[in-house]
């Protein structure tokens, strides 16, 4: 086991060479009929846009299969897909009859490692599809996200915010698989703490196609108008305390008064005044105070 995860991150060529991982199966390109080939149920990629497969499919009526696929022996006269699924696709949209493959003998587990560090590395994933597939690697090998980053070849931070964006709700990780945003916009979202008022300000991102800057003052704006945030650690005070001390303020001016708070103890109050009558009372109490 210890070669094993050795081999994890070191490129899926080294995964078919490499000591206890060792695959059998000829190094020799053959020529498999399209029909025998199936996909890996345990592929992490789960989309595959039409348009681009039209496209590919057009460049394999042209130039065929140029790199050719990998493909495990499933013992019964059928090959089960390691990498190479959208060109697969892409060979039968375009007609062809056989594609050119390595074929391996390899053990289920090691069809999914494969498969999840081919196209992680191959960055053919989006981002929530990777979040996914590094999710799989350290729940499957047992794996800190340092030692992942390590064998992989990424940042920490990359992957700690790729799999920070599993913790979004379900409606706008489907809106980043499907391009509607993109991790800039999906980061601005995850400092609001709030799921609702994310969704809230997701629907405003595809509205209004705002960006991630515009995002990101909204989302801080979010927070520090978030009607019950928690109080910091340690400091010995509660939300209660703030409410009644927020009702108190409100009754000595004239106009709304809004008091926000946030978890680290910063924050706000905001008079607002509806005219400049109303602006002169607010002056006029300052300046008692102030005296």
């Amino acid at each position: 086991m210890a070669l094993k995860r050795n081999a994890l991150g070191r490129g899926l060529d080294s995964l078919f060479t490499m000591g206890d991982v060792q695959t059998g199966g000829s190094s020799a390109i053959n020529e498999i009929d399209v029909n025998l080939i199936f996909p890996n149920p345990g592929q992490p990629r789960r989309t595959f846009d039409e348009e681009t497969l039209e496209e590919l499919a057009s460049s394999v009526r042209e130039l065929g299969i140029i790199q050719p696929l990998s493909l495990r022996d499933a013992g019964d006269g059928t090959y089960q897909i390691i990498a190479g699924e959208r060109r697969w696709r892409a060979a039968k949209i375009a007609g062809l009859s056989s594609v050119p493959a390595y074929v391996r003998t390899v053990s289920d587990s090691e069809v999914t490692e494969m498969a999840l560090i081919e196209n992680i590395q191959r960055e053919d994933l989006n981002a929530i599809e990777v979040a996914l597939a590094f999710r799989k690697l350290i729940d499957t090998y047992n794996l800190t996200q340092d030692r992942l980053s390590e064998r992989l070849g990424k940042k920490r931070a990359t992957i700690a915010n790729h799999l920070r964006l599993l913790k979004l709700p379900a409606e706008i990780q489907l809106g980043l698989r499907d391009h509607k945003l993109d991790m800039g916009h999906a980061r601005a979202l995850l400092s609001v703490s709030d799921p609702k008022r994310q969704l809230k300000l997701y629907n405003m991102i595809l509205k209004e196609e705002l960006s991630v800057r515009r995002v990101e003052e909204l989302a801080r704006s979010m927070e520090e108008e978030s009607p019950n945030p928690p109080a910091k650690k340690g400091s010995g005070n509660d939300n209660g305390r703030f409410e009644s001390f927020a009702k108190e303020i409100a009754t000595y001016f004239p106009t709304p008064v809004k008091f926000a708070r946030k978890s680290d103890g910063k924050g706000t109050i905001t008079l607002k005044f509806a005219s400049d009558d109303e602006l002169q009372q607010i002056m006029d109490l300052l300046g008692k105070i102030k005296n």
